[in-house]
């Protein structure tokens, strides 16, 4: 089976140089939620070399809450910030020889787009305008927006995030909203894969724990006999 490795990056954590060797898939931050336009530019220059396949990865412009605080914005808001932060990667992907192939919003905007229509709506009428496939959670608003206008969505999971029943996240600020042990970390990975759905598997770049996840399900992947590969091709 293809499965894709990603990670958050570009969001100035310090850990992109380390990661990108390790994954399929990067979800480049647009510079509004972290980042900036060197730390942007910087992980497109690393993607290039390295081979890797870019997303880009709009969030809220909150940086105080590193762009986790969830927002009550219009459609209209939704499209315009997504819109924005779009053309912004578009335009330094230019430079760096390098290819936005999806989107994949980051935070509030992810888990917000995820549970409702109101916010899954305006981003993929984002990601259709720019031609970029839509990565997200399973069967969640933001999957069933992408299939009701033929655009191409790749189910997502979490190797470094607990999941509640209902099969969403458990929020970061629960108690044991984080797995901390590789091994555990795999073992979701796996039940992931076989029970959800799930074809990209993602690990969060600003974790001080993230390359250690990243190797630990990377090998974990191969040696299961999956192959690991971007879902690469834009529309």
């Amino acid at each position: 089976m293809l499965i894709d490795l990603n990670a958050d990056l570009g969001e100035g954590a310090g850990l992109d140089a380390e990661l990108m060797p390790l994954i399929t898939s990067a979800n480049v931050c647009c510079g509004a939620h972290a980042g900036s336009a060197d730390t942007v530019r910087a992980a497109l220059e690393l993607a290039a070399e390295h081979g890797v396949a870019v997303g880009a990865h709009p969030g809220y412009p909150d940086r105080e809450n590193f762009g986790r605080r969830e927002l009550d914005l219009t459609d209209k808001q939704v499209a315009t910030l997504t819109i924005h932060q779009i053309g912004a990667i578009l335009g330094l992907s230019r430079i760096t020889r390098s290819q936005v192939e999806y989107l994949k919003p980051h935070g509030a905007l992810y888990n917000q787009a995820c549970r409702e229509a109101k916010y899954a709506k305006p981003v993929i009428a984002s990601a259709f305008l720019n031609g970029l496939s839509v990565v997200g959670l399973p069967n969640s608003e933001l999957e069933a927006a992408a299939k009701a206008v033929g655009l191409p969505f790749i189910a997502e999971g979490f190797a470094d995030r607990r999941y509640r029943p209902d099969g969403s996240l458990v929020p970061r600020t629960e108690p044991d909203a984080f797995l901390h042990d590789p091994t555990e970390a795999v073992s979701q990975v796996e039940c992931l894969i076989r029970e959800k759905g799930v074809r990209t598997i993602c690990v969060h770049g600003d974790n001080p724990e993230a390359v250690a996840f990243v190797r630990a399900v990377r090998e974990a992947i191969l040696a299961r006999g999956h192959e690991l590969r971007a879902f690469t091709g834009r529309l």
